[in-house]
């Protein structure tokens, strides 16, 4: 069994992360659970503090202000303690199994640097998910969220974690621009045999964004369209740049 740190970026989830907690918690691999309060007023960080006092894998990283998730995450990341992380997002959760599948994938593959995980997108509106297309739009964002992701965390460091520019933190798509440099670099494969993360459907979820703007029903102005492949690409070329040097160094194999 290979230990697995699992970082979970919350602001104001209080509502949401019990959930998310106690499915890390059924996990054997999890052997750390980080939670970053990314400055919450509501009761996040005292569910997580509970946890914490319950169990003691649950650890609380607290931000003095409302920084972003890609901020916390890779806040979370530096507190890191195992060479496997797995991200979580707090409104998220993992079904059984789902650590173990994703650590026996990367033990048989030592190759590989990071697998995905399938997600069921659940109580989404039923317009999106009557779609004819919905199954191949639901396919792209499971390579795509971070609550799918289990990678090694020295290839993880040589990316440069989530970017977080501004532009992502009001559009989203950090974890598009990250996905896209570890897949032209790395790849980034995905166990599509069964679903073994649940993502539970709000408003004002990004993943409705995804899917509207996929599927058609939705236009983005073209300004935001190019400022995310602007950063996106600028993202690409130095997570690439930064990679080829620790190859070069030997730092990092692959």
């Amino acid at each position: 069994m290979t230990p697995v740190s699992i970082l979970i970026p919350c602001y104001n989830g209080a509502a949401t992360l019990a959930r998310a907690l106690q499915s890390c918690l059924i996990q054997p691999e999890a052997a750390q659970i980080v939670v970053v309060d990314d400055g919450s007023t509501d009761a996040s960080a005292q569910i997580v503090a509970h946890y914490g006092r319950l169990d003691p894998r649950v650890g609380l990283l607290r931000m003095p202000y409302n920084g972003g998730a890609a901020r916390a995450r890779n806040w979370a990341a530096l507190h890191a303690s195992h060479d496997l992380l797995a991200f979580l997002d707090a409104d998220d959760e993992y079904l059984p199994g789902a650590l173990h599948a994703a650590s026996a994938f990367l033990t048989q593959n030592p190759a590989e640097v990071s697998v995905r995980l399938d997600v069921e997108y659940t109580d989404f509106p039923v317009e999106l998910t009557a779609h004819p297309d919905f199954a191949l739009h639901a396919q792209t964002l499971s390579n795509t969220v971070p609550s799918s992701l289990i990678i090694r965390r020295a290839v993880y460091a040589a990316l440069g974690g989530f970017p977080m520019d501004d532009a992502f933190r009001r559009l989203g798509g950090e974890d598009g621009a990250f996905s896209w440099a570890l897949r032209e670099i790395f790849g980034n494969p995905r166990l599509d045999d069964v679903k073994r993360v649940r993502m539970h459907y709000h408003a004002g979820i990004h993943a409705e964004r995804y899917f509207r703007v996929a599927l058609g029903l939705q236009i983005p102005a073209a300004a935001d369209i190019a400022d995310a492949f602007r950063f996106s690409r600028q993202f690409l070329d130095t997570a690439r740049a930064g990679v080829g040097r620790l190859r070069a160094a030997r730092v990092i194999e692959g």
